[in-house]
This record gives C-alpha cells, sequence and structure tokens, in this order.
C-alpha cells in the first residue's frame, strides 16, 4: 500500500494539551457541549461546531459549519496552530497502563481506500458521511485521522523504533490518563525507508474512522467533478494514523435496549431459552463476558449470565454472522426484542466497554435491557474484511482512542 508525507497545521508546544480533544464522535451533543464548556480552547469546539450555539439550533445549518471554518482561521491567527512547512511523516504513541501503540501519521490514498486495498469493515450513514464531507468543505481540511491497522511488519518496526530515538515534539498526558507522543520524520531518507516498508504491505484495516474516510471520499469525488481534476491532489487521499495489529486493545461495544419491548421478566427469560442460550441464575454484580459465546443480561434488577449453545454459522462460510455481535442481533435483538435494524432504531443504543457493566446499569435504569459482550478481536475484524464482508454497526471499541486536533491537513 502507498503511503505519503504530509504538510499539516498543528497545535504549539505550549498549547497541545489544552488544544487536542477526544474524537467527535465518542460524545453526545450534551456531551459535547459540556466538554468545550470546560475546555472552550479545544479541538472539539471546531469538530462539533454546533457547541457554539444555543441547544436546540439546528446542527447541521449552514451557519453552525460556517463556525467551524471561522474558529480554525482564528487559531491560526492567535498563536495556537503553526504549520510546518515541509512535509513529514510522523509517529503517535498512546500510552495507558500496560497498553502501548505507535503508529505512523500520514496521507492514505483514496483510490486506494475505493479499490479494497484498505479494507473496511462496517457500513456508513449517509448522514453522517454529508456531516463529515460539509465539515472538511467549511474547515478546508481533515481534521480527524482515520485510525488504520495493518498485519505486523518487522522492517517497519525498525524505522519507527529508530525514528524514536529523536527528541519528541509533544509529550503530554490527557484528562483520561493518556499519554500522548508525538515525533516529526523530516529526513527525506527516513521517509522514503517508510514509504518503500509500507509498500510491501498487502493492505490495511479501517479500526476506527469509517465515516471519515467515506467523507475524504465524496469531497475527492466533488472536487474533481467540480473542475479540479488534473494533476494529483491533496484531495486525493486522506489523514491517517497507522498501526501494527498486534498492539491494538479491542473492548466491547455493549448493547442498550431502552425497553423490554413489552415482555415480563418470566418472558423475557423464555424467549432467550427458546433462542438457544443457558441463562444463568440472577445475581447483583456485572457480568462481564471472559470469553466468546457468553454473554451478561441485566434486567429487571438484575444481572444473568448467559451462555449460547445453539448452532453458529461455520466461519469459513461466513465470519461476519459467527461474531457474538452478529449472534445477539440475529437471535435476540431482532426477533426478541424487535430490533430490526439497528443502523435506525432509536430504541437501541451502543455502550463502549470502557464503561463496564456498572455504567450500563445506570444507563439501562428500571426499564431498559442492556446486554455486556465478549470483544470482538482484531483477528475476527480482518478476517472479516478480507471475506470483503461487514460486521454489524458498533461492533469495536478501540481503546485509548486518538486525539484530535494533533494534525489538520489541509486539501
Amino acid at each position: 500500500m502507498r503511503i505519503q508525507p504530509i504538510t499539516c497545521y498543528r497545535p504549539t508546544p505550549e498549547a497541545v494539551a489544552a488544544f487536542a480533544s477526544p474524537p467527535y464522535d465518542v460524545f453526545d451533543r450534551a456531551g459535547a457541549a459540556d466538554y468545550v464548556r470546560k475546555h472552550p480552547r479545544s479541538f472539539l469546539a471546531i469538530d462539533r461546531p454546533e457547541t457554539s450555539f444555543a441547544p436546540g439550533q439546528d446542527m447541521y445549518a449552514p451557519e453552525v459549519y460556517q463556525r467551524a471554518g471561522s474558529l480554525i482561521r482564528e487559531r491560526g491567527l492567535d498563536g495556537t496552530l503553526l504549520k510546518d512547512q515541509v512535509p513529514c511523516l510522523y509517529l503517535y504513541r498512546l500510552e495507558q497502563g500496560e497498553r502501548r501503540q505507535v503508529g505512523v501519521v500520514c496521507a492514505c490514498s483514496v483510490a486506494e481506500y475505493e479499490n479494497g486495498t484498505i479494507h473496511r469493515h462496517e457500513e456508513t450513514r449517509p448522514e453522517k458521511t454529508a456531516d463529515r464531507t460539509e465539515h472538511i468543505r467549511a474547515t478546508g481540511a481533515q481534521t480527524g485521522p482515520v485510525f488504520l491497522a495493518y498485519r505486523d511488519s518487522m522492517a517497519i518496526d525498525v524505522i519507527v523504533d529508530a525514528a524514536r530515538m529523536s527528541e519528541a515534539l509533544y509529550d503530554f498526558t490527557d484528562e483520561q490518563g493518556v499519554r500522548q507522543t508525538v515525533w516529526r520524520i523530516a529526513r527525506s531518507a527516513a521517509v522514503e525507508a517508510l514509504a518503500v516498508a509500507f509498500s510491501t504491505v498487502p493492505c490495511a484495516y479501517i479500526a476506527d474512522g469509517h465515516h471519515r474516510a467515506s467523507a475524504a471520499a465524496a469531497y475527492c469525488h466533488e472536487r474533481r467533478e467540480g473542475g479540479g481534476g488534473g494533476g494529483e491532489h491533496a484531495a486525493d487521499s486522506f489523514l491517517a494514523v497507522l498501526f501494527p495489529a498486534s498492539q491494538l486493545t479491542v473492548l466491547p461495544y455493549n448493547r442498550l435496549v431502552h425497553d423490554s419491548n413489552g415482555l415480563a421478566p418470566e418472558q423475557l427469560l423464555a424467549a432467550l431459552a427458546q433462542a438457544d442460550f443457558v441463562v444463568g441464575e440472577p445475581q447483583q454484580t456485572a457480568v462481564e463476558p471472559a470469553e466468546r459465546r457468553h454473554f451478561g443480561l441485566y434486567a429487571h434488577g438484575s444481572w444473568y449470565p448467559l451462555r449460547y449453545v445453539g448452532e453458529v454459522p461455520d466461519v469459513r462460510q461466513d465470519p461476519a454472522a459467527a461474531l457474538d455481535v452478529a449472534l445477539l442481533q440475529d437471535r435476540v435483538l431482532g426477533p426478541v426484542l424487535g430490533i430490526d435494524d439497528p443502523r435506525t432504531s432509536d430504541r437501541i443504543s451502543f455502550v463502549g466497554g470502557i464503561e463496564g457493566g456498572e455504567g450500563l446499569k445506570r444507563r439501562a435504569g428500571r426499564h431498559g435491557i442492556a446486554f455486556t459482550l465478549h470483544p470482538t478481536s482484531v483477528e475476527e475484524i480482518m478476517t472479516v474484511s478480507d471475506a470483503g464482508l461487514l460486521m454489524p454497526p458498533k461492533s469495536t471499541w478501540f481503546e485509548p482512542k486518538l486525539r484530535s486536533g494533533l494534525f489538520i491537513r489541509r486539501v
């Protein structure tokens, strides 16, 4: 696959800790507004520009996107952002407890995204792609990196390890306790060495950022159709960070159904048994599944361990259908609880496993029904992607999250 160095705007070392923010899509609207209220100089004010308006404001109105554009220009004028004049690659390391991952920040090809060299594993929603496309138009920039994984390469590891011997560009710890360290690779020989090493990598996998990638592709086509073709352009590629798969940590993406679909407790448990789930004894402590085909159920004030004992689709034939998230959807959420399309239903929410079972219980309250899952593995993601299949929505939660605003790539 092909990688390219980037010319980007980035925060000054003095401003970086206050400016870099969690990604836009980990917040609901109220949560984003609260974060910006507490961190008014953060990049999230640009990434979620509706936070500058009253709660009732249409968050997709033209003036909202215009606010993103004006804010990014202000940060360029007030000294928050500086521009690297020479195209560079960057290394981006995140450390959280025992977890450590080091990625290469670069531009990746829209053409390789579209021809399948860069694999996707989730469907995108048109309205979310349209939102991020409009954000690119308004800011003139790709502002959030697409998080990509690749199968480990010893050649890349050697070059990355050598490049980390230089002085770090940034080194700070965010409010979640994640240490964020960035190095710049500007020497042409080192940039070329990494590009050659990645040329031997047959493919990459989108771990997070499907809508950002889709929006970059949409903007690329808009530019071409608007007469902007001819010659290579920054819009022909997108901002990305590539991590070796072995370094990544996936947490479960749990399910919360806001009602019981009219089922009394005994009816729900009976329906689960009919769906080939062995239901354990009720308990008060949260069930955190330790292996595949095991689930936790919270309903009517109690937790229940669940174990699926029914037939599982052949992984070689359909690895997507054999995933735990797919079994839960196909056996329970759809036929028992009436969530036929989890992408569009307003009766279901998806809760990242970082909250744990107790956080899920609080969200469920008296009337909701919650399910905890064992996390989908990186290998399962790659197997599904290699087969050209798609996972159910919200199948993976990668942790730690990449910060936004560290690299702003003008297009």
